[in-house]
């Protein structure tokens, strides 16, 4: 059961890549049409990166997302495959998170309606507390 809770984990690291090639392929082609120079544009955040197309601006802002709460995933999901206990739920859980992260990228990345993508955020979020319970339960025991 160990490699499946691993499998989830390398998943997730997979649509991070996927999301990085497309948040490249929209926003290098966007900053050429918009004459942004990379050198000029000190932090994603500046001036000149919000004259890009919101299309292009909020893939590059899920790929930020998925370096933010996923870490949270990635340190409970390890711990539960290092303990080596892991059962049938746990890694149910773990790919419920996963699918509902890649949900939300493409919701983000396409449509964007904000409550509804806050509404996918907390569906994935209400999965990291009984993995982290469950963390701590099999390395406290």
């Amino acid at each position: 059961m160990t490699q499946a809770m691993l499998l989830p984990v390398a998943a997730l690291v997979a649509w991070t890549l996927v999301m990085a090639v497309w948040m490249l392929a929209t926003r290098v082609p966007a900053m050429k049409a918009a004459r942004i120079h990379p050198q000029k544009a000190t932090h994603t955040n500046s001036e000149a990166m919000r004259t890009l197309p919101s299309d292009v601006r909020q893939v590059a802002d899920n790929y930020n997302h998925l370096m933010e709460q996923p870490t949270i995933f990635y340190a409970v999901a390890l711990a539960i495959a290092v303990s080596g206990e892991a059962a049938a739920v746990d890694v149910g859980l773990a790919w419920g998170y996963v699918a509902l992260r890649i949900v939300h990228s493409i919701w983000q990345a396409t449509r964007n309606v904000v409550m509804i993508r806050f509404y996918i955020f907390l569906a994935a979020s209400a999965l990291l507390f009984p993995l982290a319970g469950r963390a701590l339960f099999l390395l406290a025991t």
